[in-house]
């Protein structure tokens, strides 16, 4: 095997392990076979009483029952997730309906981040658009009004901000370029990710990262910040879409399957559907492999005037035709990826270090980017309100 054979191999396994982090820490570990300390022989055998002969019989039995049970279970399971599949394809087909009932944007949001990406921007033309969306009204209202935004505003006075024109003028068209984005990616995540509880917020940990290790890798480069960070935001748009259609998918053909098996007195069916929960393997597959292809789908059709994001978006799901090289921010965007899935697996202990040096390796980071990149807060944003 080749050196860079090699480095994508590892790539893809890195980045297949953080899509798994996504779901549970314990899912992690056990996709990559780590032993839970529970089940570590340390050499002693533990002492039990000798089974009575009938004790031996019925735990036998037991046991056979419980096996025959759980691959009963794990079919049904599968019957279950090819309907739910075969579901969710036609959903996705149809992709403007994802974009407004599944995900939630409203035609403003794209509206709005054309016109702050352009020199020609202004409050005025902003105004009207978010007027239009009492969420990012409020959203702007309560931001400026923070304590420690308020203490950075309020040099001779303590006035109150109470409405969205007033708070757009508080932020500044600078500062929009990155509070819009954000409070929109934030709006469009699933308000519930049950049975996986750390989804939502890991997913809006992700997000950030990624936006602001873009912003930080196009300062390096030559790239429109601007442009790196917004797309840095939008890029996990695609997982939104799929975790919100999974679980709703699920419950769905669940609870009509739970109800058909009860009406037709399907009882070991019956008892093996109401112990199936949504599939973290499933999810997982799902969006490791399709979220980026669904992110490059709703991108294209928010219809982008300015925003140069139609063939970056391309290059990062379609393999380069020969001769062909990525654009600067396709470069910059696969970085920030890379180093927001890298950051969540090294707070979960989940890479080591040679395998790391593998992956940005394999992207071709350099020692500049690496060094800004570790001494970089991805918490929040690098903003301040005069």
């Amino acid at each position: 095997m080749t050196d860079k054979l090699r480095q994508q191999v590892t790539a893809k396994a890195l980045s297949q392990r953080a899509h798994d982090l996504l779901l549970g820490h314990s899912f992690a570990q056990r996709q990559i076979g780590y032993i839970h300390t529970l089940e570590i022989d340390y050499g002693e055998p533990i002492k039990q009483r000798t089974l009575l002969e009938v004790e031996v019989a019925a735990q036998a039995k037991r046991q056979k029952s419980s096996t025959a049970h759980h691959k009963y279970r794990a079919q049904a399971s599968e019957q279950l997730h090819e309907v739910i599949e075969t579901a969710m394809q036609k959903q996705l087909a149809d992709i403007d309906t994802v974009i407004h009932e599944t995900i939630g944007i409203e035609d403003n949001i794209p509206a709005i981040l054309d016109i702050l990406s352009v020199k020609s921007a202004s409050v005025g033309r902003l105004e009207p658009l978010v007027n239009d969306l009492s969420w990012l009204g409020r959203e702007l209202v309560t931001f400026v009004n923070l304590p420690y935004y308020r203490a950075q505003r309020n040099k001779h006075t303590s006035v109150k901000v109470d409405s969205p024109s007033l708070a757009l003028r508080y932020i500044g068209l600078d500062n929009l370029q990155f509070v819009v984005p954000t409070f929109a990616v934030r709006h469009w995540m699933p308000h519930s990710t049950e049975p996986f509880p750390l989804l939502k917020r890991r997913l809006r940990d992700n997000s950030m990262a990624s936006a602001i290790a873009a912003q930080e890798l196009a300062k390096l480069n030559g790239v429109n910040e601007i442009h790196a960070f917004t797309l840095g935001m939008l890029l996990d748009v695609g997982k939104i879409a799929l975790v919100r259609l999974y679980l709703r998918t699920f419950e769905l053909i669940w609870q009509r399957k739970v109800t058909l098996a009860r009406e037709e007195q399907q009882k070991d069916l019956h008892t093996a559907l109401l112990e199936l929960k949504p599939d973290p393997l499933f999810l997982s597959t799902l969006l490791s492999e399709h979220a980026l292809k669904v992110s490059e789908k709703v991108i294209d059709k928010m219809a982008f005037r300015f925003l140069p994001f139609k063939f970056v978006m391309q290059q990062l799901t379609s393999p380069l035709a020969k001769g062909d090289s990525p654009l600067p921010l396709t470069e910059v965007i696969q970085k920030a990826r890379c180093y927001s899935q890298y950051i969540t697996l090294l707070d979960h202990q989940m890479v080591e270090s040679d395998e790391a040096a593998q992956w940005f390796e394999y992207l071709n980071f350099t020692k500049s980017e690496l060094i800004q990149l570790e001494k970089t807060n991805f918490q929040n944003f690098h903003i301040k309100i005069d």
